[in-house]
């Protein structure tokens, strides 16, 4: 990925205040000036887009006609999760292909699908969706919306800071979510 993003210079910029399909409307009108997609579904009001910079920068101007409370271009060394990540595909698939995958024990929600692959699930299905993920929107919102759904009562973050519990809370606001910043808080639970 990260040699797409200097083969393919881009970049990537939140967007505050939009809904879903005004946010996608927006990216489809720009693409007139340069590759741009949704990137990130991350809750509801807050979507970041990516693409060349000549994309983004016009989606972010029609953002904020459209009445986007923020369009803020992002500090990244890449387009992620768009069309200019392309290069890395195939490097990826390779890799994909010398992997072994087994089947999961328990249901992986996929970024791609925002569904979950489970103990049915061929893993060749589980390698094409990862490969389709470098290119693809990440559907983070929809993913927390379907595991609710699906049951889950209790969201848990690992790693330092608190970014995913946030979008979690902006998603269901009545969501149990516990954050772990190092691994000997673990045990904290």
């Amino acid at each position: 990925m990260q040699k797409a993003g200097e083969m393919n210079k881009g970049t990537m910029a939140a967007i505050i205040g939009l809904d879903n399909e005004k946010t996608t409307a927006v990216c489809a009108e720009a693409s007139s000036a340069g590759i741009v997609q949704v990137a990130n579904f991350n809750s509801p009001g807050q979507i970041v887009i990516s693409g060349s910079v000549e994309g983004v920068l016009k989606a972010m101007e029609l953002a904020k006609a459209a009445g986007a409370k923020m369009a803020k271009q992002l500090v990244v060394h890449g387009a992620f999760h768009s069309p200019l990540m392309e290069p890395a595909r195939e490097e990826f698939k390779t890799a994909l292909e010398n992997t072994e995958f087994a089947k999961p024990k328990i249901p992986v929600y996929t970024n791609v699908h925002a569904k979950p692959v489970s103990s049915e699930t061929d893993p060749a299905f589980i390698k094409q969706t990862l490969y389709e993920q470098l290119t693809s929107s990440v559907r983070w919102e929809e993913s927390v919306v379907n595991m609710i759904a699906d049951g889950a009562e209790q969201f848990i973050e690992l790693g330092p800071g608190k970014v995913l519990q946030g979008l979690i809370k902006r998603i269901n606001a009545s969501a149990v979510i516990k954050g772990v910043d190092k691994a000997e808080d673990i045990n904290k639970l």
